[in-house]
């Protein structure tokens, strides 16, 4: 049977590694000194240690994972979300060992994988873009000149990533070479390219993405949007599908452009086409993500798809079965990211042994964690650490679900963001489904030291409201 490597830790490797076993591939793991007794080596057939607790020296090491996979004489690895996952070197030496890598080629990952080359493709495609400059920028009198341009404030991106990095918000001139240098500066430091470039600022947009699939073939599907404007500092930690309040015509012409920018660079296996959405109703094309993502599961929840399954056939040259008519959202879920993390301290990360971890049990709720009662959080890597995701037939009970669910979930020994989850839930806006990207940043000091009595009665009346509206067609539901 096929062997699979999985260059990645916690509950994304678990993740993969429940997949594989359906298969009954042999799945190997790597994990570095601080992971030694991490979840994740309970669910694979062979182990291998790639170097010590930071990053860089570990599951960041190309030359190591790939001497393990040769080692181990794995068929496929499987990057998951993270660390290499978007690193066309990685790829390339994946390919290089005679192994296959489960993700897009090296071509489609690097025009797609810059903001700024994908940005120049999606606009000869006639897929609108954000006002700004599709070039890098190299000088500080450049990117005024753009600024000027455009009009303030604006944006700072860096080509390369995702994950807020290297981003920063310009209010005025004043501002923008200081923003510049500090954008170039985290840019470098996190994905080892200072390339930046300008955008308009779309004040309180809605974010809204596109999972795409693609074979060998050329065939390639959109699968039902995600909402994913729930953030903090550029990070999601909520994400739901369908979205919310979406006209017909809005949601064909997002998976039509998101399948046009897929084929047209040769993309294959998953992929995430992200768009904003501005207050008028205009979208416009954000970037996309040349992976599988943390909030693939709401998408396999109203699907009833095993996207990762559906990677290791793409891997295996198999052409996709599905037609874009078969993608149709059925009922609706909700996802809520689990943190070790203190909201009351700044959401600073909590670390420590989980000395108890008591999850939900219901039919419609799924949770994919990296820990276990007795297992340690560290500090080195991301203080995710688990996915819990509600699904129900319509999303006002979804959200009630999910929020039951919260409260169920006890975990101690370390601060966690379930408490916060459940306050958020609370808010009239998160019942109905109406909020922005900046929801969060506004109303953050109120979730956190509001009057938590008069929150639970304004999303009860926000609720009642909304049901209110669903029954007399005055809310038009996301089509099922």
């Amino acid at each position: 049977m096929p062997k699979l490597l999985v260059a990645n830790r916690g509950e994304i490797a678990i993740r993969i590694f429940k997949s594989a076993r359906k298969r009954n591939w042999t799945c190997v793991a790597i994990y570095s000194e601080a992971d030694k007794e991490s979840l994740h080596l309970e669910y694979a057939d062979e182990i291998y240690s790639i170097g010590p607790a930071p990053a860089s020296q570990s599951y960041l090491n190309i030359e190591k994972i790939i001497a393990v996979a040769r080692e181990a004489k794995v068929d496929f690895i499987h990057p998951g979300y993270g660390f290499l996952s978007e690193n066309a070197k990685f790829v390339k030496a994946v390919s290089e060992a005679g192994i296959h890598f489960i993700g897009p080629g090296i071509d489609a990952m690097n025009l797609l994988g810059n903001k700024i080359s994908a940005k120049k493709l999606a606009h000869s495609l006639g897929i609108p873009l954000v006002p700004g400059n599709q070039y890098p920028i190299s000088e500080t009198a450049q990117a005024i000149q753009i600024a000027n341009e455009i009009g303030f404030p604006v944006m700072i991106k860096a080509a390369a990533g995702g994950g807020g990095k290297g981003m920063r918000m310009i209010e005025e001139a004043a501002a923008l070479s200081e923003g510049i240098e500090l954008a170039k500066a985290e840019a470098k430091a996190s994905f080892g390219n200072d390339d930046i470039f300008i955008e308009r600022l779309i004040k309180s947009p809605r974010h809204i993405e596109i999972q795409i699939i693609a074979d060998t073939y050329g065939n390639v599907l959109g699968l039902p949007e995600r909402e994913c404007s729930l953030q903090r500092r550029h990070q999601k930690i909520m994400e739901e599908s369908p979205a919310n309040h979406l006209s017909a015509d809005l949601r064909s012409h997002l998976i039509e452009d998101a399948i046009k920018l897929a084929s047209k660079s040769g993309y294959v296996s998953t992929g995430t086409v992200e768009f904003i959405i501005d207050n008028d109703g205009h979208y416009y094309f954000l970037e996309m993500n040349t992976r599988l993502q943390v909030e693939h599961t709401v998408t396999e929840m109203v699907t009833g798809l095993d996207l990762v399954d559906l990677q290791f056939d793409i891997a295996e040259g198999k052409p996709l079965v599905l037609t874009q008519n078969d993608l149709i959202a059925k009922g609706h879920a909700i996802q809520w990211r689990v943190y070790a993390e203190d909201p009351d301290n700044h959401f600073t990360p909590s670390t420590g042994k989980i000395n108890s971890f008591n999850i939900p049990v219901s039919p419609h709720i799924r949770i994919d964690a990296g820990y276990k009662e007795g297992k340690v959080v560290s500090v080195y890597y991301d203080p995710m650490i688990a996915k819990l995701i509600a699904w129900s037939p319509d999303r006002a009970s979804c959200v009630q679900l999910l929020r039951s669910a919260l409260d169920e979930f006890e975990i101690s020994g370390i601060i966690t963001s379930i408490p916060f989850g459940i306050l958020v839930l609370d808010h009239p806006s998160i019942v109905s489904g109406d909020y922005h990207v900046n929801f969060l940043d506004q109303e953050l000091n109120n979730i956190l030291h509001g009057d938590t009595q008069l929150l639970h009665s304004r999303a009860a009346a926000a609720l009642a409201l909304y049901l209110h509206n669903v029954e007399s067609h005055q809310v038009v539901l996301p089509a099922n």
